[in-house]
């Protein structure tokens, strides 16, 4: 092909993003997600609101932003809001983002340039900082991340710790069927993990969104996460099998898992019954019972042990 026949060709299309934004009584942060999106150094996009049954002003909020399709359905979990913004888009790659949290003005860009290099991946992902609910920002630790087998990895912890820290392959994320619902709010981590044993995954490092902590953030409910970061887990223990690499990691990642969110119920608990709260205490427990009946158990000790101390201290036996 001559030089003027290559100079004739017309540019490539750029790739559409499809932004989904999922929201449950987020009208008091809604307007710096969608903000965020908006401010987007890459211009390619689309922005959809999925309303999962909000109670408050959500819907006076998406009136003041004609350019955003509004979505509003019955309540039914993240994993469904998800999954219907997505099938009611149709950008090339996509981006969810919890109504809560922020983009950086890069995020979208930097993505897109990842999948432009690396065309076979699932996905792509960089990092997040964490702030404040009123947007300001807070310590954030690294996670430890090595790019030579991001299942093997993920097997271990969920280091993606939002998904708008991540851009999906829309043609990958058909594929693997979108978010699970018996998963629901760790359904973004069974998801990373089924798309990371089917494809390339990369990294490019760049800091792209902003995760808001606050009073209301369901990674709060250790309870409820504890249950389902086990349920997105469980789901590999068939597949992990072929592999004693990733059995091993499965395992190690079972027990993270259950320390991590098992002790924090176990202090949830533990503050129940200070308060007399006993039925929280005794739905905290069967948790305890079904995911993690070690913590249970070492949570009796424990009560033993500090009621034994009690009574020798206080001399009740002769």
């Amino acid at each position: 092909m001559s030089t003027s026949e290559s100079s004739a060709r017309p540019p490539a299309t750029p790739a559409l993003v499809s932004v989904v934004v999922t929201c449950y009584n987020h009208a008091r942060f809604l307007p710096q997600a969608i903000d965020s999106v908006l401010a987007q150094t890459y211009p390619h996009f689309e922005i959809v609101v999925v309303d999962d049954g909000s109670t408050d002003d959500t819907p006076a909020v998406l009136a003041r932003y004609p350019q955003v399709r509004y979505i509003r359905q019955t309540n039914q979990g993240v994993s469904a809001a998800r999954n219907r913004g997505c099938q009611e888009t149709s950008g090339q790659h996509l981006v969810i983002l919890d109504g809560d949290d922020r983009l950086l003005p890069g995020a979208l860009a930097a993505g897109v340039n990842c999948l432009r290099e690396h065309p076979t991946c699932g996905f792509v992902f960089g990092w997040c900082r964490l702030i404040n609910a009123e947007g300001e920002p807070l310590p954030t630790p690294q996670p430890t991340y090595k790019g030579d087998d991001t299942y093997l990895a993920l097997l271990h912890s969920n280091f993606i710790w939002m998904p708008a820290m991540v851009m999906f392959q829309r043609a990958a994320f058909e594929r693997a069927g979108g978010f699970a619902g018996a998963a629901d709010h760790s359904g973004d981590y069974e998801l990373y993990l089924r798309l990371a044993r089917q494809f390339p995954v990369r990294c490019h490092e760049q800091t792209v969104a902003e995760w808001r902590q606050h009073g209301a953030n369901t990674s709060r409910n250790f309870a409820l996460m504890l249950k389902r970061t086990l349920v997105a887990l469980r789901a590999q223990k068939e597949f992990v099998r072929t592999n004693k690499r990733y059995e091993a990691a499965y395992r190690q990642g079972m027990v993270h898992y259950r320390d991590f969110y098992g002790d924090q119920v176990v202090d949830e608990i533990r503050a129940h019954v200070r308060r007399r709260e006993w039925g929280k205490a005794l739905r905290g427990a069967l948790v305890l019972l079904r995911y993690h009946p070690r913590g249970l158990a070492r949570h009796a000790a424990r009560k033993i042990s500090v009621t034994a101390h009690r009574i020798v201290g206080g001399r009740k036996y002769a």
